[in-house]
């Protein structure tokens, strides 16, 4: 039987409705959509896009470190952007982010996001044998 625990750090925003900030199963993790929240605080970072996405790959960093990996363990990400027009400018802060091989991705425009965050990404993490 598999093994299902809650993933919660203080190092990325507390959960803002009802979900948890990750679950892990065995060696997946699925860690719910962020957005540009400080963790402190609790307010969005920025209202600039670059901004925005640092702090969500940061908060996803802190989410994949409390489960015992890191950003190089995502295998897929999916962001949502309120303007596509920022995909040039996320790609960027992405790079400087995730180890190659880069994970599957996809990128989408919605017409909001909680809290008028510009930028939520959501991700999927296996993780490597070695972790715990």
């Amino acid at each position: 039987m598999s093994n299902r625990s809650v993933i919660s750090t203080p190092a990325a925003p507390a959960a803002i409705g009802p979900y948890s900030q990750a679950i892990r199963v065995d060696k997946t993790v699925w860690v719910s959509g962020q957005i540009p929240l400080d963790p402190e605080s609790m307010e969005i970072v920025s209202t600039d896009i670059s901004a925005q996405a640092r702090q969500v790959f940061s908060n996803l960093a802190a989410i994949a470190e409390a489960a015992g990996g890191g950003l190089e363990d995502a295998v897929k990400i999916n962001i949502s952007l309120t303007d596509l027009a920022d995909f040039a400018a996320v790609n960027q802060v992405m790079a400087g982010f995730f180890p190659a091989p880069f994970p599957a991705r996809a990128c989408v425009e919605v017409a909001a996001l909680p809290r008028a965050a510009r930028i939520e990404v959501e991700m999927i993490m296996v993780l490597r044998a070695t972790a715990p």
